[in-house]
């Protein structure tokens, strides 16, 4: 949920730079005909996957479309906080941290 009180209206950011942030993902969702809710769902997905192989700050996920040239690129900054080994335990060693 954290992407979405970013996107509408929590934080400490300015009503400005929330009003920019919310044009600019507006602009990027009608050039690539992806609909709020498509990535909504994307971004679960993927929660869905690395929570099987590692502890991530769900409330720190940023998803993002960002265009460059003619290409859109999905940008995705997901803290881990843990990796989980073959056996299901999880590494709280600094090398995982790291990795």
């Amino acid at each position: 949920m954290g992407f979405l009180a970013r996107l509408f209206g929590g934080g400490g950011e300015s009503s400005r730079d929330r009003a920019k942030d919310r044009l600019r993902i507006v602009l990027i969702h009608d050039r690539t005909d992806i609909s709020p809710q498509l990535l909504n769902d994307l971004r679960e997905d993927m929660i869905d996957v690395l929570t099987k192989y590692m502890d991530i700050d769900h409330d720190k996920i940023e998803l993002n479309l960002d265009r460059e040239d003619q290409a859109v690129a999905l940008v995705a900054n997901v803290p881990i906080l843990r990796i989980k080994r073959g056996n299901g335990s999880l590494d709280d060693s600094p090398r995982a941290a790291r990795n």
